[in-house]
């Protein structure tokens, strides 16, 4: 990729190119092979036109189709709604045709990678060694987030935190719906960069403790605290005592060296443009690679933005099973969206259409390039925890909060966002942002960790990956913090789907 291009066409298939600055009408562009003069103007990250496309016909880009045209567009035109539509339709049956030549490419012997981290009882490793205050419902928000205050004052110091994450659920929910909730909060409380946890329940809520312990499992005393505000006298005082208990424990644990088949890794885009897929999320899809021949785990959700996509990564199952269960992911989140009469394939935002992003499709295959050419081992259920290592898909919607809390409820210790337009969002883990284009990454540099616009300017695949790698290595082992970090961007929010009493 050369700075001095006007057009990138991505794939050689690619009937379209899309703009790397705001193009005149009656400029005359180069990609790749081809030159054409643009008859209208094109905005940066939008599509023009290499060939001419007759009505009906498929628009390829990815070497993949993104809708077809409503009607006939002449070579040099501006591709996008006006004149693009989708080619999705509802619940599909699929055929499982496993790609060969993919799946035996990871099969070659793995590579090794080292980071700093703090290994766990249970087999697990941390990247961070924090205190966590979980609250079991909405009620106990504010006593959480005023011991987390307290306690960072008085021994904060002596951890890399204590934070509590507060939510506005435990209580008035039922059936499934509140599962979800005991899921995720479950997979908060056992997870690895949760040095020490306190559990704070209000005492009447649906998810009480006799309720809500049984799904815990079981827990290491000196590393889970369990405190019910009503029966405290005081709350404050026997929150901070509790607190303190879990300092002194979670102090006395030390960094050591650890492999990278302990990392789990899970990836994010939101507020995409049209350079995403070919930079940011590309970028990902490499280092998912590269994770995964570490012996490392990756995890892609965002269902609803494999729509469209879903055969590349259908494709990719390492056996039937794992391909039914792909199957199983995909129809169901349909069957939701019919469920309350929405539409399928109206997604990309606003944003996204402002970015150059058109159709689902072409969303959704920008979108997949962060899974790489990885085998696909496992489809998990939402909050579930991974166990297999490898790429897994989890179930779950494209909402920026609600999917990071999943993958860091299903374990994954850092989360990679990619964006085109910028998002300051965080979670209770590392957040790496990494900007799709240079100008986001100098307009937004405190939110902005790493700039894959550089792919545009120069730099090859390879030698960025190597230095993207090297990069997530130091923050895992707690050499640089993100800025999510530093400016206490660290969020949660919990998926939502049925009656509130």
């Amino acid at each position: 990729m050369k700075e001095t291009q006007h057009l990138i066409q991505i794939a050689r298939e690619d009937n379209v190119a899309v703009a790397l600055a705001d193009l005149p009408a009656g400029t005359v562009c180069r990609a790749g092979d081809t030159t054409v003069t643009l008859t209208d103007p094109v905005p940066f990250g939008h599509k023009a036109a290499l060939t001419d496309i007759p009505e009906g016909q498929n628009i390829i880009k990815y070497g993949h189709p993104i809708g077809h045209a409503l009607y006939t567009i002449r070579k040099g035109q501006h591709i996008h709604t006006q004149n693009l539509k989708t080619n999705l339709d509802g619940i599909l049956d699929y055929t499982y045709t496993p790609n060969q030549t993919c799946l035996n490419s990871f099969s070659a012997p793995k590579e090794n990678a080292f980071f700093q981290g703090y290994l766990r009882p249970d087999g697990k490793a941390g990247i961070r060694n924090e205190i966590w205050i979980i609250p079991t419902v909405g009620c106990v928000n504010t006593t959480a987030s005023l011991l987390a205050k307290e306690a960072n004052k008085a021994f904060g110091q002596r951890t890399d935190g204590i934070f509590a994450y507060t939510h506005n659920m435990g209580c008035s929910q039922l059936t499934e719906d509140f599962e979800r909730t005991q899921q995720i909060l479950k997979g908060l409380i056992q997870h690895p960069n949760a040095g020490g946890v306190l559990v704070l329940s209000l005492g009447c809520e649906n998810n009480n403790l006799d309720v809500f312990k049984p799904v815990l499992g079981d827990l290491d005393p000196n590393r889970v605290k369990f405190l019910v505000t009503q029966e405290a006298e005081d709350e404050y005082e026997e929150g901070m005592q509790l607190l303190k208990e879990l300092t002194e424990y979670v102090s006395s644990i030390k960094r050591e060296k650890v492999s990278a088949e302990k990392l789990v890794v899970g990836f994010k885009c939101g507020g995409s443009d049209a350079f995403s897929g070919i930079t940011a999320n590309a970028l990902c899809g490499r280092i998912t690679d590269k994770l995964v021949r570490c012996g490392g785990s990756a995890v892609l959700t965002e269902v609803p933005e494999m729509f469209g996509a879903e055969t590349l990564l259908m494709e990719r199952a390492v056996s039937e099973e794992v391909f039914q269960d792909e199957v199983k992911l995909i129809n169901d989140f349909k069957q939701y969206f019919t469920k309350y009469k929405q539409t399928i394939y109206e997604n990309p935002s606003p944003g996204n259409k402002k970015g150059g992003i058109s159709s689902l499709e072409e969303k959704s295959l920008g979108c997949t390039q962060k899974g790489g050419q990885a085998p696909v081992v496992g489809v998990l259920d939402y909050g579930q925890s991974v166990e297999t290592h490898g790429l897994n898909l989890l179930t779950g919607p494209g909402n920026d909060q609600v999917s990071c809390t999943n993958l860091v409820a299903s374990g994954a210790q850092m989360v990679l966002f990619t964006t085109g337009r910028g998002n300051p969002f965080g979670t209770p883990v590392p957040t790496v942002k990494i900007s799709s284009n240079t100008p986001l990454y100098l307009r937004k540099k405190h939110w902005i960790d790493y700039n894959a616009g550089q792919l545009l300017e120069g730099k090859t695949f390879e030698e960025v990956t190597e230095d993207f790698f090297s990069y997530l290595l130091k923050v895992a082992s707690g050499e640089v913090k993100t800025q999510n970090e530093i400016y206490g961007y660290k969020e949660i929010s919990v998926f939502r789907d049925g009656v509130i009493l």
